[in-house]
């Protein structure tokens, strides 16, 4: 139940970031964005409606079609942003209706970007999206394995290129660097606390170093059987996921157990099963005799 209020609260958090950074970086700036917003704007030059009662009219739409497709989890979350966003983003309408940090577009640029990004990320994380033109690329995931970053990217070009016959070219570009920003942040935003380092350790002494791995780091190891290409002597190699905190203690205890290990060391984006995605249990060793 706490982990459910806490998802909810993400959402909402999420959705009054991104309306802040339409709000106040966005709209004072005239900068051209994607999503729903990007729409709402052409809606707003060629038919003269106002741009939070499209995002909500719009927003609803797509929620009808997310909720068919991805089911009634997403619509139970996604409900919160259809209904929020246009909300929130009406009462930021008003409050900083003459507000401007700053008049470079480049900064505008930059942190709206940033802010959208992260806003779109954290949404997604909690299993729910902001809604509108959020929803397609998840459906096109969910139906074709498309990464949602990719769809998002082409739907918000194409956005893009819909508002260039009322604005110069200039703030096209401006609008192209906005959205590569938001991407990369999104991207960053949905793996982060996801990534983790992979060990491999070839060594002499790798019965040691895996009881000690066990003992004093408490990670999990998998032996792997090898052999040399050169001498072909058949080796064991440890293999273990863990922390780059964790990283630096096992690198120290390897080396003062054989100086001459070898260890190949990568990131992983991200881990599932005990101890990572989901409680880790311990069981009782079996002893070898």
């Amino acid at each position: 139940m706490k982990k459910e209020w806490l998802d909810y609260f993400g959402i909402l958090l999420g959705n009054t970031i991104y309306a802040l950074g339409v709000v106040l970086f966005i709209i004072p700036s005239g900068l051209i964005t994607g999503g729903t917003t990007g729409i709402a704007f052409i809606m707003n030059h060629y038919c003269h409606i106002p741009i939070s009662m499209f995002v909500f009219i719009f927003n609803v739409l797509m929620f009808c079609i997310g909720a068919w497709v991805l089911g009634k989890k997403f619509a139970i979350t996604t409900i919160i942003s259809t209904f929020y966003y246009p909300f929130i983003l009406s009462i930021f309408e008003k409050l900083f209706a003459n507000a401007s940090l700053t008049d470079d577009i480049l900064l505008n640029t930059l942190f709206a970007g940033v802010l959208i990004g992260i806003a779109i990320g954290l949404v997604i994380k909690m299993g729910a999206s902001t809604g509108g033109m959020d929803i397609p690329p998840l459906v096109i995931h969910q139906l074709l394995g498309i990464p949602v970053s990719v769809s998002m990217y082409v739907f918000d070009i194409m956005i893009l290129l819909g508002q260039f016959a009322f604005n110069d070219s200039e703030r096209l570009l401006y609008g192209i660097v906005l959205i590569f920003i938001y991407t990369v942040v999104l991207e960053k935003i949905l793996i982060l606390g996801k990534q983790k380092i992979e060990l491999k350790i070839i060594s002499d002494k790798s019965e040691l170093i895996k009881n000690e791995i066990l003992k004093e780091v408490d990670r999990g190891v998998t032996l792997l059987y090898g052999k040399t290409g050169y001498l072909e002597n058949e080796c064991e190699i440890i293999l273990s996921i863990m922390s780059s905190r964790e990283l630096i203690k096992v690198e120290r205890l390897v080396h003062e157990i054989d100086e001459n290990a070898f260890l190949v060391i990568g990131q992983v984006n991200e881990v599932k099963g005990h101890g990572f995605s989901s409680q880790k249990k311990y069981i009782q060793r079996r002893n070898h005799t």
